[in-house]
């Protein structure tokens, strides 16, 4: 499967990815029931309060992504240790706009 994932711009100096990269490829964390996935776009959420996630997880389905996760920075704060205090709202806005039966995991790792 083709995954999106969308990153907290604040983590971007901290962490290059590697981990939602590997766990994704091999199927593991959030995308055990997804099987390998194949990454095709890391972006950021756009910074808080993350609005620009919606527009960017619509431009990750358009441009191929059967899914889209959050990273766990988004959602555990990794490697920060700040959860994003806006992530509930991110996540209700891409529901709505990709609809229910587009796939949108919570985190990575």
């Amino acid at each position: 499967m083709k995954i999106g994932i969308i990153r907290c711009r604040q983590t971007e100096d901290y962490c290059p990815g590697t981990t939602d990269f590997v766990t994704a490829a091999k199927g593991k964390g959030a995308f055990e029931s997804l099987g390998g996935c194949e990454v095709v776009g890391f972006i950021s959420c756009g910074g808080c309060p993350g609005k620009s996630a919606v527009l960017r997880a619509q431009m990750l389905r358009d441009r191929g992504a059967e899914a889209v996760a959050l990273a766990s920075c988004i959602t555990k704060g990794n490697p920060i240790g700040f959860p994003c205090p806006n992530r509930e709202m991110m996540l209700a806005a891409i529901r709505r706009k990709l609809g229910d039966d587009f796939p949108v995991l919570e985190y990575t790792h």
